[in-house]
């Protein structure tokens, strides 16, 4: 059997020639299916890894910070007011205040017992800092550590105003809330000539 030819070089060509040429011809096809084969797998392959990552950001999400922003009134239960010797008039108020928080996050409804110490320059600055230890409506607990910059500033009025803004942060608790972690900004400002409202604004992250 032959078979005409009418390509480049002319000629014809038999049946073995015409096997080998179809044989030639069908091995790139070949090639290509198993690339396509390849690529299936390799796209199976890549859906499951995305599936597992996606997965693990769903349990991660569990840990993620959330909002907390709360206040409080902070009433006197305990206190040691102290007037340093300085031609400077310089105080430090040694106090335990309780009040309740209310807003939103983790501490929505805690107890909050406050020991601070309050290093006071009337009309100039001070260094206010302490503990906060938080009760849950559960019983848990969680420690709040706070340092705040007190700064005067010329009032409407002429006179001085105090302003008590600074940073806290979760150092530990109890039960879930042991490994508890988050910071933010604090606000203290006078509601009456002994209580004061507590301002926690920020995040919290509670591990699972």
């Amino acid at each position: 059997m032959s078979l005409s030819h009418s390509g480049r070089f002319g000629g014809t060509m038999n049946s073995r020639e015409v096997f080998n040429m179809l044989r030639a011809l069908a091995t790139p096809a070949a090639i290509i299916q198993r690339d396509k084969s390849f690529r299936r797998r390799a796209s199976l392959k890549g859906q499951l890894v995305l599936a597992v990552v996606l997965s693990g950001v769903a349990f991660t999400r569990l840990g993620w910070a959330e909002p907390l922003d709360v206040k409080a009134i902070m009433r006197p239960k305990e206190q040691i007011y102290v007037d340093l010797p300085t031609p400077q008039k310089h105080f430090v108020l040694f106090v335990k205040r309780e009040g309740k928080a209310a807003g939103t996050g983790i501490l929505n409804g805690a107890e909050l017992t406050e020991y601070g110490m309050h290093d006071i320059r009337p009309g100039l600055d001070g260094s206010p800092r302490g503990y906060v230890v938080a009760r849950l409506p559960n019983g848990e607990q969680a420690v709040i550590q706070w340092e705040v910059q007190a700064v005067f500033v010329p009032g409407a009025d002429g006179k001085p105003k105090l302003l008590d803004n600074g940073v806290w942060r979760f150092i530990g608790g109890t039960g879930s809330l042991e490994k508890i972690k988050g910071a933010g900004t604090m606000h203290i400002k006078a509601v009456s000539p002994a209580d004061r409202e507590f301002t926690f604004t920020g995040e919290a992250v509670v591990s699972k």
